[in-house]
């Protein structure tokens, strides 16, 4: 799999609003472990759409991780006008997901919830598959995409849930 869609719960979904919450340690270590696979595999691009929490913490990691692995980053933003509303801290990150190797927007602005099925349908048709932070007891907006992920053929999509951190943060304690 040379190209990866990166999808997952926002930091408010997690309730996470600060950087130095523990439950990020447990999480960035699961991106870490879960990169490190996809790069054995062959893992050239990682696919982003510019959202805060998941999608920023693997963008994080992953740059840690591009001098050994030689990771190439793609932001695909679904509108121009994709976060110009944040806050200062959040703009900061924003601007992370534009100092990649390719940046694009699918439309210039929000007209019709149309777009976001022919955006999605992009992001998928343009990757080999999905890492994705969702688990279906806690459900989100996310669902639609997870849901059309899940169903597009030859399409592999690798899950992180919630049950698996938990399992990461045992071992964690244990060391």
């Amino acid at each position: 799999m040379k190209t990866l869609l990166i999808v997952g719960y926002s930091a408010f979904d997690l309730g996470i609003f600060d950087e130095k919450d523990l439950k990020l340690t447990v999480i960035k270590r699961a991106i870490r472990k879960n990169l490190e696979a996809f790069a054995a595999d062959g893992l050239e691009w990682l696919i982003f759409s510019g959202n805060l929490g998941f999608e920023y913490w693997v963008l994080e990691v992953a740059s840690e991780m591009k001098a050994d692995y030689h990771f190439k980053f793609a932001t695909i933003f679904p509108f121009k006008t994709h976060g110009q509303n944040w806050n200062e801290a959040n703009q900061a990150k924003l601007a992370l997901f534009k100092q990649v190797d390719f940046i694009q927007y699918a439309y210039d602005a929000y007209q019709n919830a149309g777009q976001f099925r022919e955006y999605h349908h992009f992001l998928i048709s343009n990757a080999d598959g999905a890492f994705v932070f969702y688990d279906e007891e806690n459900e989100t907006k996310l669902k639609y995409l997870v849901a059309q992920l899940q169903q597009t053929d030859n399409f592999p999509v690798r899950m992180l849930r919630f049950d698996a951190l938990q399992d990461m943060a045992d071992e964690m304690n244990q060391d």
